[in-house]
């Protein structure tokens, strides 16, 4: 049995659905540079292999999983918000439209190959009023989440329709997960 992969995450979410998914792992945050002049798709992936690579350098000789996710509208991604008057403004921007949610996934095995592959999906939201936007802000969900909401969460009310994978909106697309670990040699089902 291979030790328990690194995980190069500070998300909950993504710590969550690999415990739900049972591949065992340890966590390490890696302190990689977070701008990126790329578009969305291409963001994620430069962003999730710059995290992998920075905690496989830290942790040499083990597998090492990274992610990065951005939603995308107009053009324009949409990370995590600034502030309450941000995540005000992100979601004002989604109401009533379908934006992408895009998540970047980095694998690196132990001798040092790299694997990263890009999940894509589409979510639709229901028209927000100015008080339901005001009200979620308030609860402090959207304020750690890319595009200011959470899939899993009480920003569940707003999705009228999800077209993709839903762990990969939530910050962590398993089925990616599992393809690129076995392509790196990681015993994974």
């Amino acid at each position: 049995m291979a030790d328990p992969l690194i995980l190069a995450s500070s998300s909950p979410r993504r710590r969550e659905l690999l415990t739900q998914a049972g591949i065992p792992f340890e966590l390490f945050v890696p302190q990689v540079e977070e701008a990126c002049d790329l578009p969305a798709r291409e963001a994620v992936a430069e962003l999730s292999r710059r995290k992998a690579l920075a905690a496989a350098a830290s942790r040499p000789g083990r597998f090492i999983l990274a992610s990065d996710t951005l939603v995308a509208i107009d053009g324009a991604a949409l990370g995590k918000p600034r502030d309450p008057d941000d995540a005000c403004r992100m979601l004002r921007l989604l109401s009533g439209r379908t934006h992408e949610v895009f998540t970047g996934v980095t694998v690196v095995a132990p001798e040092g190959t790299s694997f990263t592959e890009t999940d894509a999906s589409r979510v639709t939201f229901d028209p927000l009023t100015e008080e339901e936007i005001a009200s979620y802000v308030a609860t402090g969900e959207p304020l750690d989440k890319a595009g200011a909401y959470a899939v899993q969460g009480i920003g569940s009310l707003f999705v009228r329709h999800l077209d993709g994978n839903y762990s990969g909106v939530v910050g962590l697309p398993l089925y990616l997960v599992r393809h690129l670990l076995r392509k790196a040699g990681y015993p994974v089902l």
